[in-house]
């Protein structure tokens, strides 16, 4: 059973939860600077994604609703490749949506990405997002050793 502690803490186990992380080398990806953040971090054989947003070419939220899905993909799919990794890689992601009702539309897309298994996922009905956008992305993907 995997135990969680809250930061600034030491877990149960008496192991400092700070101190695990200095284990092992980090690699910071990053697409091109953005804001005070990594568009993945590296950790092994673990990619962690920041959110993605379906952002065109000239950093605004498209109108169609479809374009956005498919740029929010094509986004995480280029932090991915960054790492050396691919989209069946992924093995949780966590969509933030503030009009649920687009979930059936997000999810044809969405699966268009996938040859293999599919990742677990949320989709969870959010506030506001940044840029108005209506899909914002985070994942965690793990390359097989």
């Amino acid at each position: 059973m995997t135990r969680f502690s809250f930061p600034n803490t030491p877990s149960s186990s008496g192991t400092d939860p700070r101190k695990v992380s200095k284990r092992h080398s980090r690699k910071h990806i990053q697409l091109k600077p953005q804001g005070p953040f990594s568009d993945g971090v590296l950790v092994g054989n673990t990619l962690y994604l920041s959110g993605r947003i379906g952002l065109d070419e000239c950093n605004r939220i498209p109108a169609d609703i479809d374009t956005e899905a498919r740029n929010v993909m094509e986004s995480v799919r280029a932090v991915l490749q960054k790492a050396g990794m691919q989209m069946d890689d992924l093995v949780y992601v966590q969509v933030f949506c503030p009009d649920v009702s687009l979930w059936e539309r997000f999810n044809a897309i969405y699966g268009s990405y996938f040859s293999g298994q599919l990742p677990a996922r949320a989709f969870v009905g959010s506030g506001k997002l940044l840029f108005d956008a209506h899909f914002e992305v985070q994942a965690i993907a793990v390359r097989e050793s």
